[in-house]
């Protein structure tokens, strides 16, 4: 995603799928604890439904609103946590296996992998405008 859009700003925007059908408005977001950088945002995906947490990796914004390159059924699947707390290391674990993303970079070198029982590299988020 666009590294130099305010995560905030994302706020209160629509979310589309892979085929730019609606999935819904964007709740909020969710920080990278070591980079700050925007990691995944909760969209609301109906008036009496629940957050889905989606990767804004490799998520783009088109226009007004983010394209997420995932079937609408498999983001209204996604495990559902709640939002306004920290996503736990388990939890964000959870959303990476639910997507098959990559939780490992290039130079992640000797550290343990998620699939070993470890987490890798990854830091895990804290919500856009928190201080905790």
């Amino acid at each position: 995603m666009q590294t130099d859009i305010d995560p905030r700003s994302l706020i209160g925007r629509k979310a589309f799928d892979r085929n730019g059908a609606k999935i819904g408005t964007i709740d909020e977001v969710y920080l990278d604890d070591a980079t700050g950088e925007p990691e995944w945002a909760a969209v609301r995906t109906g008036l009496f439904s629940r957050d889905a947490f989606v990767p804004l990796e490799p998520s783009k914004m088109v226009g007004e609103g983010l394209h997420i390159p995932y079937d609408r059924k498999l983001i209204k699947d996604a495990p559902d946590f709640g939002v306004g707390r920290h996503l736990s290391p388990e939890q964000e674990l959870q959303l990476y296996h639910h997507y098959r993303l990559d939780i490992s970079s290039p130079d992640a070198g000797s550290l343990p992998s998620a699939e070993a029982g470890g987490a890798g590299d990854k830091d895990f988020g804290k919500i856009a405008g928190s201080e905790d």
